[in-house]
């Protein structure tokens, strides 16, 4: 069964995640669904693609599928992780990426979220970022991407506590570009995707590329890297990572104990 449906129509591609019965989780049948999608459209010279759910769900997506993280000592968000290959493709791909969002998001998902190059959200749209209550470290390129885009403050508030951002703090700190009501949603997102296709298609990828490559413009130097990944494998060792992804699926508190 698929996990997304996908519709075409005057050069506006739209991916709809139909797995609500999972949260739209973005486990790697559904990924691989989506990286195949847009292969497709980006061939056949699509102008705009939406990322949405069904209309009425209450969770857009909750992020990276927890039963498929790896066991200790592997990275459980290396390059080569589906999620991580998920976000460099709608980052790279050469047209516009709209995420039109009804209901929360979650983990991974707001980093998908972030990926879009524009967010029309509404009053059940709120995003949590999850890692911190299963015990799972952040890699360095998703950080720098809440970095760049809300800055250190509310990014980490939005780490450490794990608890929900709403849709009008998120607009306020420009996470959301419009915020507009739920019945106004699809027919908003619409018209701006409508908007966008009457322009140089040419001119918005190569602008698209230049502003993806000025916001990765943050030189690193190799100890600093190294440290960075040493500080993460002691998560990916650590017992409490353990416990967090089997809290999860035992559907209990986790206990953390730091180790």
């Amino acid at each position: 069964m698929s996990l997304i449906s996908i519709h075409c129509a005057d050069e506006i591609a739209t991916i709809t995640f139909t797995n609500s019965a999972r949260r739209n989780a973005l486990s790697n049948a559904m990924i691989e669904e989506v990286l195949h999608a847009v292969h497709d459209f980006e061939q056949n010279k699509m102008r705009v693609l939406v990322l949405r759910a069904e209309r009425g769900v209450k969770v857009w997506s909750a992020g990276r599928d927890v039963t498929e993280l790896p066991q200790p000592c592997r990275d459980p968000l290396e390059y080569g992780d589906p999620l991580e290959i998920i976000l460099r493709q709608v980052q790279e791909c050469s047209m516009p990426v709209i995420a039109m969002l009804e209901g929360s998001v979650w983990g991974g998902a707001c980093d998908l979220v972030l990926s879009c190059d524009i967010v029309i959200g509404c009053p059940t749209t709120s995003f949590c970022m999850t890692p911190a209550k299963i015990g799972v470290p952040y890699n360095v390129t998703g950080i720098l991407h809440f970095l760049n885009i809300m800055g250190a403050n509310l990014a980490k508030e939005m780490f450490f506590t794990a608890e929900p951002l709403s849709a009008e703090r998120a607009a306020n700190f420009g996470i959301i570009n419009h915020l507009v009501q739920t019945e106004e949603l699809e027919g908003f997102t619409y018209e701006m995707a409508r908007r966008i296709t009457r322009n140089s298609p040419l001119t918005i990828s190569v602008i698209k590329e230049q502003v993806r490559l000025l916001s990765c413009a943050h030189p690193l130097s190799p100890p600093t890297f190294e440290r960075i990944q040493g500080l993460r494998r002691k998560v990916c060792d650590s017992k409490d990572y353990m416990e967090g992804i089997n809290a999860f699926l035992e559907k209990r508190d986790p206990s953390f104990k730091g180790e």
